[in-house]
């Protein structure tokens, strides 16, 4: 692999970064980001815009107007892409940059294997300065990270060719800070991105040469603002900063795609972007990755949400391959631990696999561990029931996972086979529903709804068969989502209609059971439920509660209110978790868990 640089030699850099640093010195006190700066940066800007034909400097021997690209008969070879999520090395990992020989774990290795790999590094790279101004943000949610120039051999070591500096930390020790990281990308083989001395090196690319095929990497901060201060959001006469695309017209990014689209045969582009805790894209997220694909992108991936999104086709078979979120990477916690590796494959500009390796992220925090066996096969199908909310076509290695799941899955010993029936609601079946379904107001007609019959594992670990009516659109689901939790003998209390208690479901939950369709109300609402449609499921309703600002429900569910429910936690049996096979499985058909929600309802699934 042949790496080039698109914005200054590597020598020139150096000497420009080392000008830059004295002036630095020389400045008074609090006077760090003036003159001296933007003097400095003024002589480098002149030389970058002075190539007369050419979107930024070509070194190396480059050509603008010839060589390999765009323009010939086509790349010589596939090239395989790693990307991961946000990583810093702060609490448990700040000890990482001065350990010897050490690398972001055990999913480096996907990293290695790849011929570019890219990650989002959360924070400055420095040592020095004072922490920025971050008057845009809650003062509670203010924070400030940062690393040392030696964490840059963390990720030499782990495989990363290129780090993202675009995000809501890397300019958080202010001109200071990017000049540290300027010149820590100069003598380092890790490239930062989305960071320069002025906006034309801010939203360069960094480029490779791989098998004759000609790779254009990008990064820029979507995130909101966190302060007023340019180096937030680098533009003509700014000085150093970072690049940032804060709508989805973002001109100097969507320019920048289209110069390298023009000469390259693969474009990249990296975002920070999203809601925190959003496990959907927003409307901002959307549009920009419309716009970037217009413009000419291959792949687009981000961070920031702190959890996964969804990931696959923009535009159908030959379209931009999108990921939404990546998640956490390496952490100083992992509250948000599921996180993985993508690996895509490319031939010919086109992504032709898609490849997730999973990983979680201990719940003390530090590098991501490996997931292995079955787990590792549920975590690549959730992982792709994710893209249920984006209206993304299925990534290319979607199949191979499906057929992977189902040759992994368990069969329970001592256990009869489970068993399944979904049957169409008879007369006899109408009567015994006459406390849950009115005809004459339900807004489900009984024709809608299914009777399944389903084999379950009650707390004794003995088998049984339970009821429970759904919508028919949703009937196959959910019979495969209880196969798995009968596969893993994950126990449930009872499973009857909600008929049994007159139609309550307070009475339902108290009992414990584990129900689907009730033609009722949001609990203080006029709105439908989800039940009501035949589009949701509550297990265990004792273990897993609804929290609310008024009380709990079912009232005994009080003494598991405060159950550690993170990935990975030792729970009593019967409890739902963040990651564990329940959640899985119901996001392996693309539901929601109302676990996620700011007044928690653990008991509670349900479709989009």
């Amino acid at each position: 692999m042949h790496r080039r640089r698109r914005t200054v030699a590597l020598t020139a850099l150096a000497l420009v970064v080392t000008t830059l640093a004295a002036a630095g010195a020389a400045a008074p006190r609090g006077q760090e980001g003036g003159g001296g700066l933007t003097a400095a940066v003024g002589t480098v800007g002149s030389g970058v815009s002075g190539l007369a034909g050419a979107a930024w400097p070509f070194v190396d021997g480059d050509d603008p107007d010839g060589g390999e690209g765009a323009g010939d008969d086509g790349p010589a070879g596939p090239v395989t892409l790693a990307f991961a999520g946000d990583v810093h090395f702060e609490g448990v990992l700040s000890a990482l940059p001065g350990r010897r020989g050490a690398t972001l774990g055990p999913l480096a290795r996907e990293l290695r294997a790849a011929d570019v790999a890219v990650v989002n590094l959360e924070g400055a790279v420095t040592t020095r300065g004072r922490p920025a101004s971050k008057e845009l943000e809650v003062a509670s949610n203010r924070y400030w990270f940062r690393h040392p120039p030696s964490a840059l051999r963390v990720l030499e070591r782990s495989g990363v060719d290129v780090a993202s500096l675009a995000n809501n930390h890397g300019a958080d020790y202010g001109v200071r800070g990017l000049r540290d990281a300027l010149a820590a990308d100069a003598a380092s083989p890790v490239a930062l991105v989305g960071v320069g001395r002025d906006h034309t090196e801010a939203f360069a690319p960094e480029c490779f040469s791989v098998r004759g095929t000609d790779v254009a990497v990008l990064a820029a901060d979507s995130s909101p603002r966190e302060s007023r201060d340019d180096t937030w959001a680098v533009a003509p006469g700014t000085g150093a900063g970072l690049a940032a695309a804060r709508d989805a017209s973002a001109p100097r990014l969507l320019a920048a795609v289209r110069a390298a689209a023009a000469v390259d045969d693969v474009v990249v582009v990296y975002l920070h972007w999203g809601e925190e805790g959003r496990g959907c894209p927003t409307g901002l997220q959307r549009d920009l990755a419309a716009a970037l694909a217009e413009a000419g992108a291959d792949v687009v991936v981000g961070t920031h949400a702190h959890v996964l999104q969804g990931a696959g086709g923009l535009g159908g078979p030959d379209g931009t391959y999108v990921s939404y979120g990546l998640g956490n990477f390496a952490w100083y916690h992992g509250r948000q631990g599921e996180t993985g590796v993508l690996t895509l494959r490319v031939e010919r500009g086109r992504v032709v696999d898609d490849r997730w390796t999973p990983g979680v992220i201990p719940l003390a925090g530090g590098v991501p561990e490996r997931v292995t066996g079955r787990r590792a096969a549920e975590e690549r199908t959730a992982w792709r029931a994710l893209r249920g909310c984006t209206d993304l076509e299925p990534g290319p290695g979607a199949a191979r996972d499906r057929r992977a799941l189902a040759a992994s899955a368990p069969q329970p010993a001592g256990l009869p086979a489970y068993s399944s029936r979904i049957a169409p609601i008879t007369a006899a079946t109408a009567r015994r529903m006459r406390s849950s379904h009115d005809p004459a107001t339900c807004p489900t007609p009984l024709r809608d709804l299914r009777l399944l019959t389903m084999s379950y594992v009650d707390f004794a670990g003995r088998a049984r068969t339970g009821e429970m009516v759904v919508h028919r659109e949703v009937a196959r689901d959910v019979v495969s989502v209880f196969a798995d939790l009968y596969a893993a003998r994950w126990p449930l209390r009872r499973m009857v209609l909600v008929d049994e208690y007159a139609g309550s479901d307070d009475r339902s939950m108290a009992a414990d059971n584990t129900s689907g369709y009730n033609c009722r109300r949001v609990a203080g609402q006029t709105s439908w439920s989800d039940h009501a449609y035949g589009k949701a499921v509550d297990l265990n309703p004792v273990e897993n509660p609804y929290v609310t600002p008024g009380g709990v429900l079912p009232p005994a569910g009080r003494r598991f209110v405060d159950v550690d429910r993170s990935p990975g936690a030792r729970v009593p049996r019967g409890v739902i978790r963040r990651g564990d096979v329940v959640t899985r499985a119901f996001a392996r058909i693309g539901w929601e868990w109302g676990g996620a929600w700011a007044a928690p309802d653990y008991q509670h699934f349900s479709a989009p």
